[in-house]
């Protein structure tokens, strides 16, 4: 049955047997509901702006446990209807919006931690990161990394996301972090399925178009004594070496985040990071913070301030990776844009690299093996932004687009799978192209 073909009658048959299922307070038909659960931030891309709303549900499910979420796909099968599994909404891709419509899954309700063990966390997909690294350290523990949305979802994460703090030391999600997901498929079949190990790569990253994530395992690491350095420069180019220099650092750095001024000038205020002066901002062991200090100050660099504890920690991760970008945004709504980069070429080529778009503002991040970043623009049409996505390119700048909603990774395996666990298409549909 396609999207065309569903009825009023065929929905309203759906939600009273939902309704039954979970219980009527865990199901809404109701359109402020219905239109909060049919959003993410796309909208921080002018190109998918452009194209919003790209779907509303018909009716919001929220499980109250993992152990539901099987059920309720299956019903949603029995009665062919589309599924859009759903996090905390933070994704910047559309991978949220459900374009056929019916059944969005919200999993917020289904957050519970149910293991912390020696080196791993298990929790079911609703849980945020932000509670996952709360219940780690109450076992001299953390988690391998967590996204710079630090309240998003470990399912959302997973499903939508890549890496974040702990990737300079950890890689993204797809090197070890996740130890093994129980999910739901939509094929008809009640109860989950555990994957572990080799299997787990197509699952990954994937928008939910081979699964629902219900449950997570995940690895942690003993718990570090962390600082968090914030320095300022009157020159970017005076701080840009330091990010690929201190994330070689030995012990290596948790988190190095750089930005222009005229980001800077846009970020909330905060002694850290002084206005007119591009900022640099890292996460580094105690032990390493004297070596740290000399580095910066050795640049030219000032010490603006050095905090220390969780919430440090997380603050600064909030001003990472597209989070400068979301308060640049802000400052000016609907006058720029950004694109995903990565590679020597930031720093080895940088005035090049500055050059291809108007109003161009790098935001680098020290990563796994390579720095990456957001490159601000100013935006004229979506045919500026690909000529310079091509002129980057050229350059040797890795790029991704965010402003395409369909999965772009691993795309040959994911598709294979969903061939088997969705054989009817009812999984995020017009996410796998």
């Amino acid at each position: 049955m396609t999207d065309d073909t569903r009825t009023a009658a065929d929905i309203s048959e759906f939600v009273r047997s939902l309704a039954d299922l979970i219980g009527p307070p865990n199901v809404s038909t109701e359109v402020d509901d219905r239109t909060r659960a049919s959003a993410d931030w796309a909208k921080m891309s002018p190109i998918l702006d452009a194209q919003l709303p790209l779907g509303l549900c018909d009716v919001v499910a929220f499980p109250p446990s993992a152990d539901a979420v099987a059920d309720i796909v299956a019903l949603a099968v029995e009665h062919r209807i589309p599924v859009t599994p759903r996090g905390k909404g933070t994704g910047n891709y559309g991978q949220a919006i459900p374009m056929s419509g019916g059944l969005v899954l919200d999993m917020s309700k289904a957050n519970a931690i149910v293991e912390v063990g020696d080196g791993f966390i298990t929790a079911e997909a609703g849980a945020t990161m932000t509670s996952l690294e709360s219940a780690a350290r109450k076992h001299g523990q953390q988690l391998w990394m967590y996204p710079s949305t630090v309240g998003s979802s470990i399912g959302g994460f997973l499903s939508g996301g890549s890496g974040g703090t702990g990737t300079i030391i950890h890689g993204n999600i797809s090197n070890g972090f996740v130890v093994g997901l129980d999910v739901a498929y939509a094929d008809g079949q009640r109860g989950l399925h555990a994957i572990s190990g080799d299997d787990l790569a197509p699952y990954l990253h994937a928008y939910g178009t081979t699964c629902v994530v219900a449950r997570a395992t995940v690895r942690l690491e003993p718990l570090v004594d962390w600082r968090v350095v914030y320095s300022s420069f009157e020159s970017y180019e005076d701080a840009l070496p330091l990010v690929r220099t201190i994330s070689s650092m030995t012990p290596m750095p948790r988190l190095v985040s750089a930005d222009v001024p005229a980001v800077v000038n846009a970020l909330p205020n905060d002694a850290g990071y002084p206005h007119d002066r591009a900022s640099l901002r890292a996460i580094v062991e105690s032990n390493a913070l004297d070596d740290v200090i000399r580095l910066i100050e050795a640049a030219g660099g000032r010490i603006e301030v050095v905090r220390h504890g969780p919430q440090a920690s997380l603050k600064v991760s909030l001003l990472s990776y597209n989070h400068p970008t979301w308060h640049l945004q802000k400052s000016a709504p609907g006058r720029y844009f950004h694109i995903e980069v990565a590679g020597d070429a930031l720093i080895d080529r940088y005035a090049e690299v500055d050059a291809v778009y108007e109003g161009s503002m790098l935001h680098i991040e020290g990563a796994y093996r390579i720095p990456i970043g957001m490159l601000n623009g100013v935006y004229r049409s979506r045919e500026q932004v690909y000529d310079g996505i091509n002129a980057l390119r050229e350059l040797g700048v890795l790029v991704h687009s965010p402003h395409e909603w369909y999965v772009d990774k691993n795309v040959d395996a994911v598709k294979a799978l969903a061939a088997v666990t969705d054989p009817s298409g009812l999984l995020n549909p017009g996410k796998l192209i």
